[in-house]
């Protein structure tokens, strides 16, 4: 495979699936006031698509043990441009769900299949800027899909953002003639071990958004049925390798932890910028974009660092920058927009060094034999933590009513900051069990 070609061609389908979360993020305040809803409400419009992207992801990803990733990458994108066209003639909030929905079950293959790509056919020496340019699309769309999303809904309203997402469309063709062929092996695909996955995670997310102690007793009961079906089954669908890992266990805990400090907080700059400040879609665009913009320009210089320093020098930096741009949104918010503005300036670049980081070093941990299934258990849990965030960060907001709006955004920018520490923790405990290993 000529990497040189095919994953800038994948950069930009990945920049348009990615770019799907973020062009809605700036559309919110106008799909809640449009559809009548609620905030919390609202905020499943992104984490509907978000928990689905992270299904599909690791679906995709664990079906490349056995299918060739050229039908995989036709069924993921069909299903995705498909139900775009169903989005642009939504204008019912269940309508609009369900297209998110349906989205999200054909965006997943272009994340999950990404890394695997990226893990089985670039040497290890050039890994870290393959890996950094794939990042690239993602930071790049984080940042240009407020504007993108700002100005369709200013002049075309919310429902013209499903036409970009159709695009993908023109890219299949293109990256079915430059993929390498593959020979599928016998189909040994642990359907039970999806569903149980899948349950797991949106009995979970139920029990989060809805505060309930029911929806919370069956997640539980759903995960004990899991582990169960882990235990007996030869070929489970989550590798129970894998979890035995202490190394990949820690860096699942920071891709989760790193993933709630992104989407957490690109669902919280808009409302604020348009409640606090009452910018309208276009303007809130044009705030965030220079961040994403920078990060996009970095990327080439940061995946060559990457392989030149390591992976844990970018993971520690970009955790410290992190920190410090919540700890700023948390003392700062409310005295000019410019602090959002600059904040985020700081926080993408760090995000896309970080996530990047992140990646390398989970491919560089695992054998193998486990890539496939390592990398898309990581993706999942890393939007699973974005789709916790979301909703959190949703309702946290709605039941802060009786404190200004100012006060709310920083309460919740303050939960965040905590766990932007949790995950420093977290990445120093890393540390400190490679010395170990190393030493030994």
């Amino acid at each position: 495979m000529n990497d040189k070609v095919v994953l800038p061609v994948w950069t930009i389908g990945l920049f348009i699936v990615v770019m799907n979360t973020t062009m809605f993020n700036v559309s919110i305040p106008s799909i809640i006031q449009d559809l009548q809803i609620s905030a919390d409400l609202g905020s499943w419009v992104i984490s509907s698509y978000s928990i689905g992207y992270a299904l599909s992801t690791v679906i995709y990803s664990r079906l490349t043990d056995t299918v060739p990733i050229r039908k995989l990458l036709t069924v993921g994108l069909l299903v995705l441009g498909l139900s775009s066209i169903l989005g642009i003639f939504a204008h019912d909030f269940h309508i609009l769900l369900m297209a998110r929905i349906l989205q999200s079950a054909g965006a997943g293959v272009m994340a999950g299949l990404g890394l695997v790509l990226a893990s089985r056919y670039v040497p290890l020496e050039r890994r870290g800027s393959a890996i950094a340019m794939i990042s690239a699309g993602s930071a790049m769309a984080f940042g240009l899909g407020p504007i993108v999303g700002g100005l369709i809904s200013e002049y075309w309203g919310w429902n013209g953002l499903f036409a970009i997402t159709v695009l993908v469309l023109v890219i299949l063709p293109i990256l079915l003639r430059l993929l390498p062929k593959e020979t599928g092996l016998p189909f040994r695909f642990d359907i039970l071990g999806a569903l149980l996955t899948v349950v797991n995670a949106a009995t979970l997310l139920l029990a989060v958004t809805q505060m309930s102690l029911v929806w919370l007793a069956v997640s539980c009961l759903s995960f004990l049925a899991h582990l169960w079906h882990m235990r007996r089954g030869k070929q489970s669908f989550i590798n129970p390798v894998l979890l035995k890992r202490n190394d990949f266990r820690l860096l699942v805990v920071i891709g989760f932890c790193i993933l709630v400090l992104n989407l957490g907080n690109l669902f919280l700059m808009p409302l604020a910028l348009a409640n606090l400040y009452h910018y309208s879609a276009m303007k809130i665009g044009l705030t965030i974009a220079p961040g994403a913009v920078l990060s996009a320009f970095l990327t080439r210089y940061v995946g060559r660092w990457i392989d030149r320093y390591g992976n844990l020098r970018f993971l520690l930096i970009g955790h410290m920058v992190l920190s410090i741009v919540m700890l700023g949104f948390c003392m700062m918010l409310g005295f000019s927009p410019m602090v959002i503005l600059l904040g985020y300036i700081c926080f993408s670049p760090a995000f896309s060094a970080t996530i990047s980081s992140l990646n390398n070093e989970t491919s560089r941990i695992l054998p193998k034999e486990l890539i496939g299934s390592g990398m898309g258990l990581m993706q999942l849990i890393q939007f699973f933590g974005g789709s916790i965030s979301v909703a959190v960060c949703g309702i946290l907001l709605e039941v802060q009513k009786k404190s200004s709006l100012l006060q709310a955004y920083r309460h919740v920018y303050s939960l965040l900051l905590v766990i932007g520490l949790v995950s420093v923790a977290m990445l120093f405990w890393y540390k400190l069990s490679v010395s170990e290993k190393t030493a030994v």
